[in-house]
């Protein structure tokens, strides 16, 4: 994990609809535009090897059309295949903010951004003291049967607050906006409330998205 002082005040961005990163988390991405190979190949000539991962924001009074706040992941595994695409693994470092869109010469883009106020990202990991991990389970596992998913559940029953509200956070199918709401949450125990809230919309029908990505 980096320390605050490590963070640069200049990181190349990757506006990747539906994709979320969170602190702590680990998002395997596959690379294979041209313009994304050389914003890793040049991620990788850096000491901290960060990568911001932000949703794109289509409304029409958004100047950059990325929303404000995103997640930097580092580089922490890659694999070339025979085609010269790669894939890699970034594993989330802290969330921060867009402070403008750099121009330049790069063919992808570039923001300068703040960190400030995501001190706890580079923290311990969270726990969430409000989780009634029984419920929780419960509203999931109805969840999974309207879909005839299946999964193991005595690894969820264990899994540690952080990893398992961080994970279903980025795997389940929620809507850009939607997963934006889950990286903004200011807390562990918000983002539980939060992905709840989404999961409860989904088994009323309110959503026609498949859940699993």
């Amino acid at each position: 994990m980096l320390k605050p002082a490590d963070l640069p005040d200049t990181i190349a961005v990757f506006p990747l609809p539906g994709a979320l990163l969170l602190p702590r988390a680990r998002l395997p991405l596959h690379i294979f535009e041209p313009r994304y190979l050389q914003m890793l190949e040049d991620a990788l000539k850096t000491p901290q090897r960060l990568i911001g991962m932000i949703q794109p924001n289509p409304r029409p009074n958004c100047a950059t059309q990325l929303h404000t706040i995103g997640c930097a992941g580092r580089v922490t595994q890659f694999s070339e295949t025979e085609d010269g695409r790669y894939m890699i693994t970034l594993a989330g470092q802290s969330r921060f903010r867009v402070l403008r869109e750099l121009e330049g010469f790069t063919p992808y883009r570039r923001c300068e951004v703040s960190w400030e106020g995501f001190e706890r990202d580079l923290g311990k990991v969270e726990s969430d003291p409000g989780l009634d991990r029984e419920q929780f389970l419960e509203v999931l596992r109805q969840l999974f049967e309207r879909r005839q998913m299946s999964t193991d559940w005595d690894t969820l029953k264990q899994a540690e607050d952080e990893l398992l509200i961080n994970s279903l956070s980025m795997l389940l199918d929620f809507s850009p906006e939607d997963k934006q709401a889950l990286l903004e949450a200011p807390s562990l125990a918000t983002r539980r409330e939060t992905l709840v809230t989404l999961i409860e919309f989904t088994l009323r029908g309110g959503s026609g998205q498949e859940v699993w990505q």
